[in-house]
């Protein structure tokens, strides 16, 4: 498989104000595919005949797939024209969403799970996308604008499902996103210019060079680690915040996803973190994201009476400090090549979804043993050991290396 030579130039496509919201929108709303089956499994696995031990398959299968295809999928943005290519995953998309909403069989939901999580991905290739086409001087306030679309998508997909799942049947929660994607796959179509990549190359030596460009980069492993560490902090902590919530303090389904909303105000940090790096301030916002992250689990601690709205702000600040972080990473990794932004991304958000898996996957362990000073201590832990790496790398005195 071979790509022609000829790529579209950046000049020839402006990222107006407009242009930019498109995107969030879609990325948002593609991105919010993978989170409507976690919280509301428990109405899912009985109605299939699902055992409580197989249904956290859902969630499982679900990040499986978007891991598969953040490897073997993503990196063809650099090879394949890009909106044909978002197209295609988003119409795979729509027929597992589609599968999942009819059938009774839990192995096919269980293989629609695993499609959905799959064809997510093209989010993924939407991104560096518009950083091709953003000018080098505006780049970094168009992928924070982006990215914030992308952490609303991530914040308002649980709540938006519970009770769409409450309202109408959890069926009707795929059967709505089904026709959210219809939507996208025509916004696509309409809006997104054309991009051939200028590379010549077989997909098998694409996949190959993952491994030469993460060797080749250390900026790349620097950011991932960073990010990596940042999203298991942010994923233990709404993993565990809604056992916190149910047991401690009485909230039911509803509040807890109305609590959740309150985690959305975090997203105002990606178009600031995006102008400081434009700015040439990478390292001093960087060094501000992991230390409010690391402090973010202090107001959790206070009085009782007071400990729900302590974890309100806790998870503000830790949803700002998350969100500056990966959008400081964005824009310093997509600046390394131009011609393996599709790729320089699988890499770095697949660090962050090991991160954020590992993260969710102790968060009820670390609860059930050692309550929620356990999950304080883990999660400022995590904060904590990407901001000593991030001190000791000499090279972040530059803007630029940050």
């Amino acid at each position: 498989m071979t790509s022609t030579t000829r790529a579209l130039p950046a000049s020839n496509v402006t990222m107006t104000s407009g242009m930019v919201l498109v995107f969030a929108f879609c990325c948002g709303a593609i991105v919010a595919n993978i989170y409507y089956a976690q919280p509301i499994i428990e109405l899912i696995a009985p109605d299939l005949g699902l055992s409580s031990a197989l249904a956290s398959l859902i969630v499982s299968l679900t990040q499986i797939g978007y891991a598969l295809g953040l490897f073997f999928l993503v990196p063809l943005g650099d090879l394949l024209e890009n909106r044909r290519l978002m197209i295609s995953t988003t119409l795979v998309a729509i027929a597992s969403l589609l599968g999942a909403a009819f059938t009774q069989h839990p192995n096919a939901f269980l293989l629609m799970s695993l499609l959905i999580g799959f064809s997510s991905v093209s989010v993924q290739i939407l991104i560096p996308l518009a950083a091709h086409l953003a000018p080098e001087e505006s780049r970094g306030r168009v992928v924070g604008g982006i990215m914030g679309g992308l952490l609303l998508g991530i914040l308002l997909a649980r709540p938006v499902s519970s009770v769409v799942a409450d309202l109408f049947g959890w069926r009707a929660m795929f059967i709505a996103a089904a026709v959210l994607m219809a939507a996208i796959s025509l916004v696509l179509m309409l809006t997104i210019p054309k991009r051939q990549p200028a590379h010549n190359a077989t997909y098998g030596q694409l996949l190959r060079s993952l491994g030469g460009l993460l060797r080749q980069q250390p900026l790349l492993r620097q950011r991932a680690f960073y990010q990596g560490c940042m999203f298991a902090t942010f994923s233990l902590f709404w993993t565990a915040a809604p056992l916190e919530l149910a047991r401690h303090h009485g909230l039911s389904q509803s509040q807890i996803a109305i609590f959740a909303l309150v985690g959305a105000i975090g997203a105002v940090a990606a178009p600031i973190s995006g102008r400081l790096a434009d700015a040439g301030h990478t390292r001093i916002a960087s060094l501000l994201a992991m230390l409010l992250a690391a402090l973010s689990f202090i107001p959790t601690l206070i009085h009782p009476a007071y400990s729900v709205i302590g974890l309100a702000v806790t998870g503000v600040i830790l949803d700002f400090g998350v969100q500056m972080n990966m959008v400081l990473g964005q824009r310093a990794v997509y600046a390394l090549d131009a011609h393996s932004r599709g790729r320089l991304n699988a890499l770095y958000m697949t660090s962050i979804f090991i991160g954020g898996a590992f993260g969710s996957s102790i968060a009820s362990v670390v609860y059930e043993h050692h309550g929620w000073l356990g999950i304080v201590l883990v999660g400022s832990g995590f904060a904590l050991l990407a901001l000593l790496r991030f001190l000791l790398v000499k090279d972040n005195r530059s803007p630029v290396r940050a």
